[in-house]
């Protein structure tokens, strides 16, 4: 396992819709890993290949609602429920950058186990939120393009001036 650097904002690979996972295989798990150990570092709670750079569709999420560290490949979302939640969100690829935003509260998903198993689940609350985040981002949709043009405007001015 190895910490990889992450992509910022705002690379263009981050507005890229990312490819399909088609072989489960050891370096698979090793992508898993590493994707694992930099979320971890950056600090986060998600984190997908895109924000490493690797244009494939896995997501990592360690959240204590899940049990703790859940690899997803190929994840898409199958319904949402109408009623919605507020939650602040941010990136690792934008750090310090938050914002509140509105998304549905539960979602039911499908997708690829690390050794190609179908599976299906339904996350509510704040797993459920950070799903469609890492989803969006997966699709080539960075989170600041859920906000109004106003709030994600002021968002990146200030997040610009305080930059690292």
């Amino acid at each position: 396992m190895s910490i990889r650097p992450i992509v910022r904002f705002p690379d263009p690979r981050l507005k890229t819709p990312c490819r399909p996972v088609t072989v489960f295989d050891p370096a698979l798990r090793q992508l898993a890993d590493d994707l694992y150990e930099t979320m971890k570092a950056a600090p986060g709670v998600g984190i997908t290949a895109a924000h490493i750079g690797e244009p494939l569709r896995l997501v990592v999420l360690d959240l204590p609602e899940l049990g703790g560290r859940r690899d997803y490949a190929n994840p898409e979302i199958l319904s949402f429920s109408p009623e919605t939640m507020e939650h602040e969100e941010g990136s690792v690829s934008m750090p310090g950058a938050i914002e509140t935003v509105i998304r549905p509260r539960s979602v039911e998903i499908c997708y690829d186990d690390l050794d190609g198993s179908k599976r299906a689940e339904r996350l509510e609350g704040f797993p459920a939120i950070c799903m469609q985040h890492e989803i969006d981002q997966l699709d080539g949709i960075f989170w600041l393009q859920r906000l109004s043009r106003l709030k994600r405007e002021r968002l990146v001015r200030k997040w610009e001036k305080g930059r690292p």
